[in-house]
């Protein structure tokens, strides 16, 4: 992907995952709101004041959150350090990324609509998360600011989100970083689906081969099939930030979409270069000029939706089953 840089420095990164989980009370005691912690507007008070009990009071409610930031950021500065603080303080005090910090809290203030909508997007998919995985541990959830680097930080039963990702298609700083089929995922929509989708891949990673097509079409299509469970808007369309024009295309030429991968022998090629491009998000002009970006989640969704119309199967079994190719075969998959 190309970026035209000025003068910070931006990476673009989906998520980041950093050790394993343990057990977390993510939700409240009703089980209805989760919580959401801002570590955004705690750090931003202490960059603004330097003030030093300030800092310390971070340290004290927060000290998971500044370990997994400085790994995130700097790759494994130590946190303890005077000079791993320096630097935090440094990085955000820059210009541009210090007025978009402050457009970020502004925007996800405590009591704007936006912030309402994610705790209860969040809530509700975390809860239906549990009733289909009765198992699985619910994380604490946090904000932070990275500087428009990941989405989301996954690490031991603790999800942050980069809010400054999420300022809407339209935010001014996005046109000098991003091409208008970036920007149309950065909006608050989009927020609570990316962290669900976050903790669902961290807690059943990938397994299959990364440069078999089928095996990442089949794993990508099973994290949308159940993050299409977990709330009321969450259709693929809105999951993957389609247009209606986007996934009207996708609907007309889903039949000719498999005709190609099957003729040109793509399903089953070991071809990290071919494969990688059914997943990339601009425009897929590879397989037709006209043709939207991650046309492999499309293809991967429907197989997915098919095999559990067909099977009927839980979604604790649908993600606990690696076989591809018998889960191909199970689906009748045959797009007219």
């Amino acid at each position: 992907m190309r970026f035209r840089v000025t003068g910070l420095l931006f990476f673009l990164t989906a998520l980041t995952f950093y050790g394993c989980h343990r057990k977390s009370s993510g939700m409240t005691d009703d089980g209805n709101l989760i919580h959401i912690n801002r570590f955004d507007s705690a750090l931003l008070q202490w960059i603004d004041s330097d003030d030093p009990a300030v800092l310390a009071q971070i340290k004290s409610a927060y000290p998971r959150m500044t370990d997994v930031l400085g790994n995130a950021l700097f790759h494994g500065n130590n946190p303890d350090s005077a000079a791993f603080f320096d630097r935090l303080i440094n990085y955000y005090s820059e210009p541009a990324l210090h007025s978009l910090y402050k457009d970020a809290i502004e925007y996800y203030s405590p009591d704007s609509p936006e912030m309402a909508g994610i705790t209860e997007e969040l809530s509700r998919g975390f809860g239906q998360m549990r009733k289909l995985f009765p198992s699985m541990q619910i994380p604490a959830v946090y904000l932070h600011v990275s500087g428009l680097q990941q989405n989301v930080i996954v690490a031991d039963s603790l999800l942050s989100c980069s809010i400054d990702k999420y300022l809407g298609a339209n935010y001014p700083l996005y046109e000098d970083f991003f091409y208008a089929w970036q920007r149309k995922s950065m909006i608050p929509g989009r927020v609570a689906k990316d962290c669900l989708k976050a903790w669902l891949k961290s807690e059943y990673p990938y397994r299959g081969k990364d440069n078999v097509l089928l095996d990442r079409m089949i794993y990508e299509g099973k994290i949308i099939y159940v993050l299409t469970q977990l709330g009321k808007d969450f259709e693929y369309r809105n999951i993957m930030s389609l247009t209606g024009e986007e996934y009207d295309w996708y609907l007309e030429y889903e039949a000719a979409l498999w005709t190609a991968i099957i003729e040109r022998k793509h399903l089953y090629t070991p071809e990290i270069v071919t494969t990688s491009k059914y997943f990339q998000p601009s425009p897929a002009t590879f397989i037709s000029e006209d043709a939207p970006g991650e046309p492999g989640y499309f293809i991967g969704y429907r197989i997915v939706e098919k095999y559990m119309k067909r099977t009927k199967s839980s979604c604790e079994d649908l993600l606990n089953n690696s076989d591809a190719p018998d889960l191909l075969r199970q689906s009748g998959y045959k797009p007219n």
